[in-house]
């Protein structure tokens, strides 16, 4: 009997496990097609494009209103053979994006720090979704460190990082996006730190 319902068991989780294979093979991923890092009198710049679709679960859900947070994080590496890197600088962009029903515009808003609903957080109006999605996926001279935080004689590595942030999504839109295909996006890079000054 015990060796006929852990034969169910192990079927259900094959046909789950295809089920979840199926889906997530579905999902267009998302790609950072372009990253720039340079060293310059400003500071250290990063420009980035990240190219992805939205899953229709997000569309939907922008459609009725409900705004979609995106995250983009930048963390500064120096080399040390003989330890793990050290990290010496971190920085993060939050965007809040929203489609107003009422104005039939969308609006998008920028901050260093998660954006809560006090829309507070000075913002850009745009007139159609294809515009303001072409903002939330295109950084351009992004001040990630100063500076003197990177040593010019010492090779320095930057991790780029985009995602959509599920946390900050209502908690019903939370529960119903965990291990759902629908709701991931993520795209990370790795680039070495140029140290030219910019032109």
């Amino acid at each position: 009997m015990f060796e006929r319902i852990g034969w169910s068991w192990f079927c259900a989780f094959l046909l789950l496990s295809g089920s979840c294979a199926a889906a997530w093979a579905q999902v267009t991923p998302a790609e950072v097609t372009q990253l720039q890092v340079e060293r310059t009198d400003e500071g250290v710049l990063l420009s980035a494009t990240v190219r992805f679709e939205l899953p229709q679960a997000v569309d939907d859900a922008l459609a009725k209103g409900i705004p979609m947070f995106f995250v983009a994080e930048a963390t500064i590496l120096r080399d040390r053979w003989y330890w793990y890197d050290k990290r010496v600088a971190h920085a993060e962009r939050h965007m809040r994006l929203a489609f107003q029903p009422l104005t039939r515009r969308w609006r998008l808003q920028i901050s260093s720090a998660p954006i809560g609903n006090s829309g507070l957080v000075l913002g850009q109006m745009f007139d159609s979704r294809d515009e303001a999605l072409a903002a939330v996926q295109r950084v351009s001279r992004w001040r990630i460190a100063e500076a003197g935080d990177v040593d010019p004689e010492a090779v320095h590595n930057v991790d780029f990082r985009f995602r959509l942030d599920v946390s900050q999504l209502p908690r019903p839109f939370q529960i119903g996006a965990v291990g759902q295909a629908d709701w991931y996006i993520v795209a990370v890079r790795n680039q070495r730190l140029a140290f030219e000054q910019a032109k």
